[in-house]
């Protein structure tokens, strides 16, 4: 519910990663696993190219180090088109480009349900999942290990990896490691009504700087096109409010970048934060004595580098002495499949509930007995796409919420 589920919902090659970089060698590993690991488990995810575009000199001037830092991280697909082919490919992008650089293999992926993925997985192979459960202090135990106080009881762990997103310099912190600070960049994004789908063919990137990917144009597997993100530090963690003086930024933005957009209908308004901090890298840091493995500092390129990061932090605490067992018989999972990319459930009849996102009676009685049921309306939206219409469930609103309350305990 942090920095997974608000953001671009790229997938990211790492073609403009730092070279040499821990993100990096870790993006690029997280795609190749993502890649095969989507399509297993019911994750949405295309891979429809990205056109990254110039629009002046100072733009087009920086083809050459992005092009020689796509192939130092071993991306060598990359290659330039000129003005006239650009504009084939994306007849509707604003006048004024220079030219573009295309990433065919760049793609879009579901953010809600890769995380789910993944903990409905654990769970189903025998992990315990504590919801609603904040850590409040860690102590270290005489004989090794920790001791994890939380708002609801004490966990006695031997090695404990901290995961904890913008909150994970806190318990950094509380284990008594000083190595980062998280300053939550915020990022918001205008989500566009499914009309405005045919407007791209691809997701239209902007030249990075050296704080930002900058704004970008992006159909999403939901079959809508999202415009974003901002880049602004802030100070609080929680601050999640969008502002008249980004939302104004990014349709100026995105006025010049594909014109006709603006002319269609906003579908909705989100904003996410970034983990960033004050290093350009992930602070990935395994403090093998201690048995303790800090994950921290990832920023939004954390969905593509998932499956990277946690074979990364296996693989070391292994080498620190985790002992570590193949399950004879694990368990895959299957997830509900909530994009536009294959059949989609009311395809099949049933009663419909959600009439913007076609989302019937039978998708949600399903995930309110899942593994992992929803507990409130924000957590049933992402796991089957009711209330992200165009209506905003100003039509089922009340009727999804009583089927939430009624939902068996």
């Amino acid at each position: 519910m942090g920095t997974s589920k608000a953001n671009t919902a790229l997938l990211h090659t790492g073609f403009d990663a730092k070279p040499g970089t821990l993100e990096a060698r870790l993006v690029r590993r997280g795609y190749e696993l993502l890649s095969a690991y989507a399509p297993q488990a019911g994750i949405p995810i295309a891979a429809i190219g990205a056109l990254l575009v110039a629009w002046d000199d100072e733009q087009l001037a920086a083809f050459p180090r992005i092009v020689a830092g796509a192939r130092a991280n071993g991306y060598d697909t990359i290659r330039e088109l000129d003005v006239d082919e650009l504009y084939r490919r994306e007849p509707q992008l604003g006048p004024g480009a220079r030219g573009a650089l295309e990433v065919p293999d760049e793609g879009i992926v579901c953010p809600f349900t890769t995380p789910l993925a993944y903990a409905t997985e654990a769970v189903l192979n025998g992990c315990e999942l504590h919801r609603d459960t904040r850590v409040t202090g860690v102590e270290r135990r005489g004989d090794g290990g920790f001791d994890v106080q939380t708002t609801g009881e004490t966990f006695a762990t031997r090695y404990l990896v901290n995961a904890a997103g913008l909150r994970s310099d806190e318990l950094n912190r509380l284990v008594g490691h000083d190595d980062f600070t998280v300053t939550p960049r915020r990022g918001e994004l205008i989500v566009f009504d499914k009309l405005s789908r045919p407007l791209l063919r691809h997701i239209v990137l902007a030249v990075p700087t050296g704080t930002t990917k900058g704004v970008l144009v992006s159909p999403t597997v939901f079959g809508n096109l999202i415009l974003g993100p901002t880049a602004e530090d802030i100070e609080r963690k929680d601050d999640t409010s969008s502002t008249a003086a980004g939302l104004a930024y990014l349709r100026r933005e995105g006025e010049r970048i594909l014109p006709e957009l603006l002319r269609h209908e906003v579908t909705a308004v989100y904003v996410g934060l970034r983990a960033a901090t004050e290093h350009t890298d992930y602070q990935i840091t395994i403090h093998a004595p201690e048995g303790y493995a800090c994950v921290g500092g990832i920023r939004s390129t954390g969905l593509t580098a998932s499956l990277g990061i946690a074979e990364h932090v296996r693989t070391e605490l292994e080498a620190a002495g985790l002992e570590l067992r193949p399950k004879p018989e694990p368990v895959s999972v299957s997830m509900p499949n909530i994009g536009e990319l294959s059949p989609r459930p009311y395809e099949q009849g049933g009663r419909v509930v959600c009439f913007c996102e076609r989302v019937t009676l039978a998708e949600i009685e399903a995930v309110l007995r899942s593994p992992i049921p929803p507990v409130d309306l924000d957590g049933l939206r992402r796991r089957t796409r009711v209330l992200m219409g165009r209506c905003q469930g100003f039509y089922c609103g009340a009727h999804v919420a009583r089927l939430l309350q009624e939902r068996p305990r």
